[in-house]
């Protein structure tokens, strides 16, 4: 079981780095968009550069902080710590709803982090 927790970590910490890159990646769009509603070209496109930039700079920041807890969940699986098998196990179930990866990722934590033998790890 101990080999299943050390990929759990290092699964919870990949899918974080894409979290966050798909973050920043928002983050940046969200300047362009408001670089474009510094200078619009007319009242609709100011409109719609504003709505795209507080969307995108809402989902981004969204997707920074979620892949930051996947990392620090990831640290604290390493380090055996049981605050780490809780928030795992927290972003285990809101990851379900995101397919298809985010259901593996999620029903793998599950088994791993639910069975006897990974409670045992983290006592």
């Amino acid at each position: 079981m101990e080999r299943h927790v050390k990929l759990l970590a290092n699964l919870s910490m990949l899918w974080g780095s894409l979290a966050m890159l798909a973050g920043v990646s928002l983050l940046l769009l969200a300047g362009g968009a408001l670089a474009q509603l510094i200078d619009p070209i007319g009242v609709a496109v100011g409109l719609a550069a504003g709505l795209t930039a507080g969307a995108f700079a809402v989902l981004g920041t969204f997707a920074v902080g979620w892949g930051g807890l996947h990392l620090l969940a990831a640290q604290w699986l390493k380090q055996r710590k049981p605050v780490g098998r809780l928030l795992m196990l927290g972003l285990a179930l809101t990851d379900l709803l995101v397919l298809p990866f985010g259901t593996a990722l999620g029903i793998y934590a599950m088994w791993v982090l639910l069975v006897n033998e990974g409670r045992r790890l983290f006592e």
